[in-house]
């Protein structure tokens, strides 16, 4: 997008350099308005200190107060944003103040940022962090806007930022492993977000060919060679389109030759009608993002192959659309998935399931990887349970759900983790085949997980139901985006901390 900001960073500017430099500088104010020796450089004439009671501001993180055309400066703005207690600054803190940030920006062209805060150590990493959080917040799906910002007749020029920071070498390099695992995530938004005659099976499995060129190994199953491996539960869903079904393969292999992969599988259904159990008219606009899954998984293999991972990890995304037309799938058919097991399909808007089936036996069978952690825009029931804060864990082993608990503390992609077991297992057993594909009224999110466990034999395994926070959560600091990329950070610590070396 052109509106996306360039970053670089800087030494902290002398105070005369600070003074005559123009444009916009921004500085940080702890939750008693105070504002270290750098940001006071800044202001020789003490104009903020001013505005401060004025605007009734008292640092409170992410508020704001601005003083334009400040006196004794040639800056064009002077902007402090609250950093709140300096004791609270943790990694993620410094992620939303970069995006409290990226929100004041405005139409400036030239900003410094001080990063320099009473009471609490920015190192490298803090502003690196601040680097991205600017990146993330600035994010807009603005590609079919046809009439852009524009300024005196020209396209919105993208703001040059330059941080300004105690070490800048290592905040540089800090940024340069950051800024891989955001363009990730914004490749992940970018997938969401867009509409559904733009992107079906065909042309999302062509988005995840071109991870190619950051050497991921990548393969598109056809419907021939799904038909072929026996794949009738994926296929079942995808035969009432005229647009076929993929199946995308994505190895990145940047551990040791024949260490253990780990995996990752997302459901791509890229419009989700119902099928025949169609959904209602309103709001199915938003089934264009039911492969938010699929789109977290290839914003995924993007990260650790864009900052070169030292781990071997699968990728295999299931790529269908769920329409209606006279050879769509009735409720009551049967079919076979390729675990040989048999499933009766007693609604066909419990798609998801269907599509994974396939996807984590295919994957399990081939790979026999150390895990497997599954992504799913999956079940309505999972947002009645925990809202949009927190996606939904379920787990058939312990180590596996703690680390990904953890992994989402960390970024913020928060998990909760939900029950298993044989009560909730025995309610989809079919009188007609193996197993039906919903069950009662009640416990609906549970009971899609427990049908997902019947396809991962002993593999540790977890299901991530993302339906509530990978398309239309709510906006935060960081993301303004109807598509949030909700996993792509999350999944890359998992194997950042526990995965690599």
């Amino acid at each position: 997008m052109n509106s996306t900001p360039t970053i670089a960073f800087a030494k902290f500017a002398a105070p005369q350099t600070a003074t005559s430099r123009k444009g916009s500088v921004f500085v940080l104010a702890t939750d008693d308005g105070g504002v270290s020796d750098a940001a006071k450089a800044c202001d020789p004439a003490g104009t903020l200190a001013r505005a401060f009671p004025a605007a009734d501001f008292s640092g409170k993180f992410g508020s704001v107060v601005e003083v334009f055309a400040p006196e004794g400066t040639a800056l064009d703005r002077l902007v402090a944003v609250g950093a709140g207690k300096a004791s609270s600054l943790d990694d993620h803190a410094w992620l939303k103040l970069g995006g409290s940030i990226a929100a004041s920006l405005r139409k400036a062209v030239e900003v410094a940022v001080v990063l320099d805060v009473a009471g609490a150590q920015a190192g490298g990493r803090q502003a690196a962090s601040v680097a991205a959080g600017i990146l993330l917040r600035s994010y807009a799906f603005d590609k079919y806007k046809t009439k852009k910002d524009k300024d005196n007749g020209q396209p919105k020029k993208p703001a040059k930022v330059t941080i300004h920071c105690a070490d800048p070498s290592a905040a540089k390099k800090a940024f340069a492993d950051e800024v891989a695992v955001i363009d990730g995530v914004l490749l992940a938004r970018d997938l969401v977000n867009e509409p559904a005659n733009a992107l079906g099976p065909v042309e999302f499995a062509a988005r995840a060919k071109e991870l190619e060129a950051l050497g991921v190994t990548v393969e598109i199953l056809t419907e021939k060679e799904m038909k072929k491996l026996g794949m009738g539960s994926l296929l079942g869903v995808a035969q009432g389109s005229p647009r076929g079904a993929r199946m995308a393969v994505l190895q990145w292999n940047g551990g040791k030759a024949k260490a253990t992969p780990v995996a990752f599988i997302g459901k791509g259904v890229t419009f989700d009608t119902g099928g025949n159990s169609m959904k209602p008219a309103s709001g199915m606009e938003d089934m264009k993002g039911d492969m938010g899954g699929a789109a977290a998984v290839t914003g995924l293999m993007h990260a650790l192959a864009a900052r070169k991972a030292k781990a071997n990890v699968v990728g295999v995304i299931g790529l269908v659309e769920n329409a209606v037309d006279g050879h769509a799938q009735r409720p009551g058919d049967i079919v076979t998935s390729m675990s040989g097991q048999t499933i009766e399909v007693l609604n066909t808007d419990a798609e998801g399931r269907l599509v994974l089936a396939d996807a984590l036996w295919y994957c399990n069978d081939r790979f026999k990887p150390a895990f497997m952690v599954n992504l799913a825009t999956l079940t309505g029931a999972i947002m009645v349970a925990l809202g949009q804060h927190y996606a939904g864990l379920f787990s058939n082993n312990d180590e596996l759900a703690e680390r990904l608990a953890n992994a989402g503390q960390a970024t913020q992609e928060r998990l909760w983790r939900m029950p298993l077991g044989s009560e909730y297992d025995k309610l989809i057993d079919s009188k007609n085949a193996d197993m039906k594909n919903i069950g009662g009224r009640y416990g609906g999110a549970i009971i899609a997980a427990q049908f997902l466990q019947r396809f991962v034999k002993e593999t540790p395994w977890a299901h991530l139901d993302i339906a509530g926070t990978a398309m239309g959560s709510p906006p935060s600091e960081i993301n303004q985006s109807w598509g949030s990329g909700f996993g792509v950070r999350l999944l890359d610590r998992l194997v950042r901390d526990h995965y690599e070396g």
